[in-house]
């Protein structure tokens, strides 16, 4: 042990470069495991967070095939241009005549929410704005008052608006849905699907909503 009050600055400098070196020489040569000087001035490495799986909720899936665009034999006394949603199938038929419709797969009402009626497409929209309304904000009064249209809009790529009702038929960005019960009345196909039926679709047309139980029957756009 040396006396630091004995050596004179630079002494003492020298003296602390040559511990330093030597603990790190030490260290190098040590067949324990490596010393670690300092730890205090040290910065441990967080651990790397995993990505997440395919198997991870949100993932993209596959859609079964009667759930894809198709044309398919339906036989129906409507006139072409007609569009007609078999609800308890979640299957949005679009009337093309002579036997055929182009049917596409659809989310529909989740329990306590389906309605059923008569309504015509009032107004069209694409990369519509969302507006909750009242009722929905309500039961949900976490939700947005106002979202501007857009890739994060709920309403997707296109909608139709029904009559003076609050329902629409409209795009998702969810597309995971599709074939489930799962909005508050609202009628939804992906992104690909609704811009298709958007284009086939005039402000006039007929929208013919069938309920549950399949009975033809005509509610005025309320819920059942």
């Amino acid at each position: 042990m040396f006396n630091s009050a004995r050596l004179n600055p630079r002494r003492f400098a020298a003296a602390l470069g040559a511990l330093a070196i030597g603990a790190f020489a030490f260290a190098g040569s040590a067949a324990a495991a490596p010393v670690q000087l300092f730890p205090f001035f040290t910065n441990p490495v967080p651990p790397v967070q995993a990505q997440p799986s395919d198997d991870d909720e949100g993932a993209v899936r596959e859609m079964p095939a009667r759930l894809k665009r198709q044309v398919v034999n339906y036989a129906t006394r409507e006139a072409p241009g007609t569009i007609i949603i078999d609800t308890p199938n979640t299957y949005l038929y679009y009337v093309l005549g002579g036997g055929q419709a182009i049917r596409y797969g659809i989310g529909v009402g989740r329990e306590g929410f389906t309605w059923s009626g008569v309504q015509t497409v009032t107004r069209k929209a694409e990369w519509p704005d969302w507006t909750p309304p009242a009722e929905m904000i309500a039961r949900q009064p976490y939700l947005p008052r106002y979202m501007a249209g857009g890739p994060g809009n709920p309403l997707g790529a296109r909608a139709m608006y029904l009559g003076g009702t609050i329902y629409r038929i409209h795009g998702t960005n969810a597309p995971h849905t599709i074939g489930t019960h799962v909005s508050s009345g609202c009628l939804r196909l992906t992104n690909e699907d609704v811009t298709d039926l958007y284009s086939r679709v005039s402000v006039g047309t007929k929208v013919i909503v069938l309920p549950m139980d399949r009975r033809a029957d005509n509610t005025n756009g309320k819920r059942s």
